[in-house]
């Protein structure tokens, strides 16, 4: 069975260096012989997590979504910014909301759960993004996803990416293909039991 894998960057802002990692990942996961698909948070906004708006209105339709796509995925591949050496609050949200998700419909619905990820971070710092991977690693892990070690932090990102969007250092190619077959294998046996 082909694994499914969903991609998606954890910044909006135009122009992301994540989302040049999301899209390279991408290519690389395809190239593996994965079922991708990439999506931008963009696409799915979301007010700030708040229990009285979820008791007032239930789940968002956004979060829903988001929920669905996650769920009808074997594993998940976040390129994930650093804001303060932490957890980007867009992303945060994101997850924070798919987490309070526990029923669709009359099935209960838990869409992270033993769901397998894999991290990416693109920073034009010296730290490459690696410092917030440490916070994004334990919220999902919180959350019930299975977080795989190997992962992919790129540095100098203005200049990482040729004009094709592959990245140009084979150092950090190959800790992006590292972290792709990972996923994809424990995506497999996952699916071989």
């Amino acid at each position: 069975m082909i694994p499914k894998i969903l991609v998606l960057p954890g910044s909006n802002r135009s122009g992301s260096f994540n989302a040049s990692l999301a899209a390279a990942a991408s290519v690389e996961l395809a190239q593996q012989g994965a079922d991708v698909t990439r999506i931008s948070l963009i696409d799915y906004p979301l007010p700030i997590v708040d229990e009285d708006l979820k008791t007032r209105s239930g789940i968002p339709d956004n979060a829903m979504k988001l929920g669905r796509l996650i769920a009808a995925h074997d594993g998940v591949f976040l390129s994930c910014p650093e804001y303060n050496s932490s957890i980007p609050p867009l992303l945060k949200n994101m997850i924070d909301w798919v987490s309070l998700i526990a029923s669709d419909g009359d099935r209960p619905f838990k869409p992270w759960k033993g769901r397998y990820v894999a991290l990416g971070s693109a920073s034009n710092g010296k730290f490459s993004g690696i410092r917030g991977l440490y916070h994004v690693r334990s919220v999902l892990m919180n959350v019930g996803t299975q977080v795989i070690s190997e992962q992919c932090s790129v540095g100098g990102a203005a200049d990482a990416f040729d004009e094709d969007g592959r990245l140009k250092d084979e150092r950090t190619r190959a800790m992006l293909s590292t972290a792709c077959k990972s996923l994809l294998t424990h995506c497999s046996m996952m699916n071989s039991r």
